[in-house]
């Protein structure tokens, strides 16, 4: 069993298994997406010094309608 303490070490994207860049276009498709991955997402490419298109896709989601 994990404790609190190793729970809150782990990253809530995995960079493992997919590119950064994979997930945001993964969490832009995906319209159930909550914000605060969205704004995890965000500022894991902005640690990463991320492209630019990908962070204004990324903005561009994030100030979306939810019916949009």
């Amino acid at each position: 069993m994990l404790q609190t303490r190793e729970i809150a070490s782990e990253p809530c994207f995995s960079q493992r298994s997919r590119s950064l860049a994979e997930q945001v276009a993964e969490a832009v498709r995906n319209r159930t997406t909550p914000l605060s991955q969205l704004l995890k997402l965000m500022s894991a490419l902005d640690a990463e010094g991320g492209d630019d298109g990908l962070k204004r896709l990324l903005r561009t989601r994030i100030g979306a309608p939810l019916d949009a």
